[in-house]
């Protein structure tokens, strides 16, 4: 699979972002990583990203429990790329129910955030455009977030509608719910720019940031 991710890269002269693909934990056989990896267009592997956030959940459809952390070995690292057309920041679906994340990519100098997801049917009817509009509108990036649709093999149902969101929470592109599908959406990292200079929220949270870390000091 890496190969053939790597090919379709150089291929096409694309960046180009796989995930997740299970990685074996050398430290432990019986566990693998959800990886993300990111493949410049020369073919070679920039970056790898392992999900942080794992899915221990119980949602009301057809699977009833996940227990991602069973075969999962969580993450420890925040991940960005720098391209010629901005910088990267790696997430994977359950994270982005995680703001702390993307408040991290962000302060990494975080451009666009790409989110490869598999919500289920259920939790992504009720959350997944809440969610993604607001992690793209908190850090004033671009979001694209491919998802997974229909019904798999083993019943398992996910939501589907992928999305391409810009720095004010407008969807620029979205996927068909329940069958393969493309969303493309030309933009220019410029024009968070505006956005980033009228509502300076990075420079507010640093102010805030030290009267929340002082208040919580006094409190102890």
């Amino acid at each position: 699979m890496q190969a053939g991710l790597a090919e379709l890269a150089r291929r096409y002269n694309v960046w180009l972002v796989g995930g997740t693909i299970p990685l074996i934990n050398h430290t432990d056989d019986n566990k693998f990583y959800a990886a993300s990896l990111v493949y410049n267009p020369q073919g070679e592997c920039v970056a790898r990203y392992n999900k942080i956030h794992l899915f221990d959940v119980d949602v009301a459809d057809n699977t009833r429990s996940y227990r991602e952390s069973s075969w999962t070995e969580a993450g420890t690292e925040v991940v960005t790329v720098a391209t010629e057309f901005g910088t990267l920041g790696l997430a994977v679906c359950y994270d982005v129910r995680f703001p702390e994340l993307f408040r991290a990519l962000r302060s990494a100098g975080a451009d666009i955030l790409l989110l490869p997801s598999a919500f289920t049917q259920v939790t992504g009817a009720a959350h997944w455009h809440v969610l993604t509009r607001a992690r793209a509108i908190e850090q004033q990036c671009f979001m694209v977030a491919a998802a997974q649709a229909g019904e798999h093999e083993n019943g398992r149902q996910t939501f589907g509608h992928a999305l391409v969101i810009d720095a004010w929470g407008r969807i620029l592109a979205e996927t068909d719910q329940t069958k393969p599908s493309l969303a493309t959406a030309l933009v220019s990292v410029s024009d968070i720019h505006k956005i980033r200079q009228d509502i300076p929220v990075a420079d507010h949270f640093k102010r805030s940031n030290k009267v929340l870390h002082a208040s919580t000091e006094r409190t102890r």
